[in-house]
C-alpha cells in the first residue's frame, strides 16, 4: 500500500482545520468552498462533504510511475443525487462524489485551447492544467462504465462507476485497475499518477449535496 487517505487515522481536514500531513484544501477561483470534516458514519471512518452551491476539492500531491500502479480501493456514501445535473453539459456539471486522479503527461500535445485553458489556469491558481485528469463519479442516469468527455477540456474525462438511485444511502465499495481505467478513457497508456483528490460540487445547478468519503488506497506493482 503506497498511500491512504488521513480520515483513515482519524485526521480532520477542512478550509478552516488542522490540515493531515500532505493534504490540502484546493479552493476553485470564484466558488465558495466545500465543507469537508472527519466523522464516523455508519460504523466507518469518513470524510464527510457538504456542498451548498459550492465547488472545491481536499487533494494530496504523490508520484506513482505508471509501471507500478495497481488496484485503487474507495468508497463512498451518497443520500441523494442532485436534480438536474448532468455532467455531459457545463451548465449543470455537477457530481455528490468525485475521486479525481491526476496525471503526467506530454504537454507539447495539447491542442491551441487546451494551451490557452493551462495558461488561463496558471494565471487564476498558479497552476498550469494538469495533462490529464480522470475522475471516477456517480451520474444521475445513463449506465455505468461510460466516459464523459469534461464539456471545458477533453483533458478532463470522467468515468462513471455508478448511475442512478439505486445505490443511494449506503456504503458501496470499489476497486478499479487505474492503468486499463485511464486507457479506457482517454485512448493512450497512462503517465505517472501526480495527484490524488476528493471532490463533492453543487455550484453549477446552485444546489445542495452531501455525501462520505471512506479511505481512499492505492496498491503499487513490485518492480523487479
Amino acid at each position: 500500500m503506497l498511500w491512504h487517505s488521513p480520515w483513515a487515522q482519524a485526521s480532520a481536514i477542512s478550509p478552516d482545520a488542522s490540515r493531515a500531513p500532505g493534504w490540502r484544501h484546493f479552493a476553485l477561483p470564484g466558488k465558495a468552498p466545500t465543507q469537508f470534516a472527519y466523522t464516523r458514519h455508519d460504523g466507518r471512518d469518513a470524510m464527510a462533504v457538504l456542498s451548498v452551491a459550492s465547488a472545491s476539492m481536499v487533494r494530496k500531491d504523490v508520484r506513482v510511475e505508471a509501471a507500478q500502479l495497481g488496484a485503487l480501493r474507495f468508497s463512498w456514501q451518497v443520500p441523494e443525487l442532485i436534480a438536474g445535473a448532468d455532467m455531459a453539459v457545463r451548465d449543470t456539471d455537477d457530481s455528490p462524489v468525485r475521486l479525481v486522479l491526476v496525471f503526467e503527461g506530454d504537454r507539447s500535445k495539447f491542442s491551441a485551447r487546451n494551451a490557452m485553458l493551462s495558461e488561463l489556469s496558471r494565471a487564476l491558481t498558479g497552476e498550469e492544467m494538469p495533462y490529464a485528469t480522470l475522475m471516477y463519479v456517480w451520474a444521475n442516469e445513463g449506465e455505468a462504465g461510460r466516459v464523459i468527455v469534461n464539456p471545458r477540456t477533453d483533458r478532463i474525462r470522467k468515468l462513471v462507476v455508478e448511475a442512478g438511485a439505486g445505490g443511494l444511502g449506503r456504503w458501496l465499495d470499489y476497486e478499479r485497475d487505474v492503468r486499463a481505467d485511464f486507457e479506457r478513457a482517454f485512448g493512450e497508456p497512462a503517465g505517472a499518477l501526480v495527484g490524488v483528490g476528493l471532490m463533492t460540487d453543487s455550484d453549477n445547478t446552485r444546489s445542495r449535496a452531501q455525501a462520505w468519503y471512506g479511505p481512499v488506497r492505492l496498491l503499487t506493482v513490485a518492480q523487479d
